[in-house]
C-alpha cells in the first residue's frame, strides 16, 4: 500500500503509479547533477529506487525526492527538487519529514547524499559533513551521459 502525505494542497506520495517519467525526465536533463541524462535511464531509476512524488491538487507532479536503499541497512538520498512556480510552499521539507518517518527506511545504519547547494536544508534533518572522510571512496564518471551508448 503506498504512503502518503498532503502539505498546502500538494500530494506527496511514494506510489509509483503517480509518476510521471516525462516530467522528472524534463528536469533532470537539464540540472548541473544529472545533465543529458537518457528517458530511459530516468525511468529504470525510478523504477528501482523509492521515489517520492510531489504534486499538484490536479496530479501533475512538481517535484521529486529519490531513494536508493535496501531497506535494511543503507539509503542514499538524491535527485530532490522542487520546480520553481511551486518553491517556497515548504515542500522540499515536505518532502524530506515524508522520508525521515516513511516505514521502509526505520533503523538503517547509514543514510547518505550528495549536494552542491542545499546544505542547510539538510542539516535540518540531521544530515552532516562526512564524519570520516578519509574512510569514503567513489568512482566517478561525470561524462556517462555525453558517450555514445552501446545497448
Amino acid at each position: 500500500m503506498p504512503e502518503s502525505l498532503h502539505h498546502d494542497g500538494y500530494l506527496l506520495s511514494d506510489d509509483p503509479a503517480l509518476l510521471d517519467v516525462d516530467a522528472v525526465h524534463a528536469f533532470l536533463s537539464s540540472c548541473y547533477w544529472a545533465a543529458g541524462i537518457p528517458r530511459d535511464i530516468v525511468a529504470r531509476s525510478l523504477q528501482n529506487s523509492l521515489s517520492i512524488g510531489i504534486y499538484t491538487p490536479q496530479r501533475q507532479q512538481v517535484g521529486l525526492a529519490r531513494v536508493v536503499t535496501d531497506f535494511a541497512t543503507f539509503a542514499y538520498l538524491c535527485d530532490v527538487y522542487v520546480l520553481e512556480p511551486h518553491r517556497g510552499r515548504g515542500l522540499s521539507k515536505a518532502a524530506l519529514r515524508f522520508i525521515a518517518a516513511h516505514p521502509r527506511l526505520q533503523g538503517l545504519r547509514r543514510f547518505q547524499l550528495v549536494t552542491a547547494d542545499a546544505h542547510g536544508l539538510y542539516a535540518q534533518f540531521g544530515f552532516t559533513p562526512l564524519s570520516q572522510p578519509e574512510r569514503h571512496m567513489e568512482k566517478r564518471d561525470p561524462d556517462v551521459y555525453r558517450r555514445p551508448r552501446h545497448d
